[in-house]
């Protein structure tokens, strides 16, 4: 028996262990530290960001007063209603976007191409790049939304903190895409024949997108760190594999990695075009490029574009210089997150 401080016995609870708790690994302390100084940083900017629109949004008030200031009485009322008249033109040219946008992405979800992000892979990603994650989930859906020919876009997954993370984004809830919880081997459970995972492993190559099938990408920002994850587990549950045809196209230089959000734009490219090569080129950073493929067959590929083989000669010089390339298909499209 123990006596608290009010002088009351206090019971001792005999399952209660008097050992200290854990004390964190360095690494998991300077992770902890890593997350805080980012969410530090990312506060400081927002706020700096919210600042700026305050002083700009005064500029132009100020601005707008002082020229109304100098005007006669009919004037200032002329210079008002051109503006109103402006204002509501442009109002009205966003609320027509927004019904063809609306239209299109209607139109995806009874006929477009199936494309799936899986994002089963959120216990195996540190917060910073689970946020950057949501990031290239936000670009996929702005760009899908702009395509001529968007798809049929899935979230799969949306569980945890990862979850967590896309319900906080402004209108979420009412993006036209399929939201689940469930993974898309249960969700699809009926059409497994027809899912078809993206994966750099794999030694199938697409040719061209086939509407009756459901492509699927992992969304993982791996750093390298779980190279072959997606292609193993596709293998474990028996699905179909394949991987871009980046290697007929182009050769790539330093990292082979492409983020989910590219991913997603060149299967959009190639539905507008039906150019794997002008999708590429129009996609893929020239950074992550050595050259166009010396090959007769795709000459006109090389030709795309606005100084293309100019750009082309830079890569070549920086990627000698620096480091070695890659070369050969089998190393060339990488299709998970970085």
């Amino acid at each position: 028996m123990e006596v608290g401080e009010n002088g009351e016995e206090a019971t001792k609870c005999p399952n209660c262990s008097a050992a200290p708790p854990a004390v964190p690994s360095k690494n998991a302390q300077k992770k902890v530290l890593k997350q805080q100084r980012w969410e530090a940083k990312k506060a400081e900017k927002k706020a700096q960001e919210k600042a700026h629109k305050k002083r700009e949004g005064e500029r132009k008030r100020k601005e707008w007063e002082e020229t109304l200031a100098g005007l006669t009485e009919d004037e200032r009322l002329k210079m008002i209603e051109s503006r109103k008249s402006l204002r509501k033109e442009r109002m009205d040219k966003r609320s027509e976007e927004r019904d063809r946008k609306n239209e299109r992405l209607k139109r995806a979800k009874e006929e477009g191409q199936k494309v799936v992000i899986d994002l089963d892979f959120s216990h195996l990603m540190t917060p910073s790049e689970i946020n950057s994650l949501v990031q290239q989930i936000m670009y996929c859906y702005a760009v899908n939304g702009r395509s001529s020919e968007p798809c049929h876009l899935w979230l799969t997954g949306c569980k945890g903190e990862m979850g967590t993370q896309l319900r906080r984004l402004p209108g979420f809830d009412n993006w036209s895409v399929e939201r689940e919880d469930r993974s898309y081997i249960e969700v699809l459970e009926g059409e497994k024949e027809n899912l078809v995972y993206l994966t750099a492993d794999s030694e199938n190559v697409v040719d061209e997108l086939d509407r009756s099938k459901i492509y699927i990408i992992g969304g993982l920002v791996d750093r390298n760190r779980w190279k072959g994850i997606t292609m193993k587990k596709a293998e474990e549950q028996g699905i179909q594999t394949a991987k871009l045809p980046i290697g007929k196209y182009l050769n790539m230089c330093s990292s082979q990695v492409l983020t989910v959000n590219q991913v997603v734009e060149i299967l959009l490219k190639f539905l507008e075009t039906k150019d794997w090569g002008a999708s590429f080129f129009q996609v893929i950073p020239q950074r992550k490029r050595l050259q166009a493929v010396d090959d007769s067959s795709e000459e006109p590929q090389q030709q795309k574009g606005e100084g293309r083989e100019k750009s082309e000669e830079k890569d070549d010089d920086q990627c000698e210089s620096k480091k070695q390339c890659a070369n050969g298909p089998s190393s060339l499209e990488q299709v998970t997150a970085a």
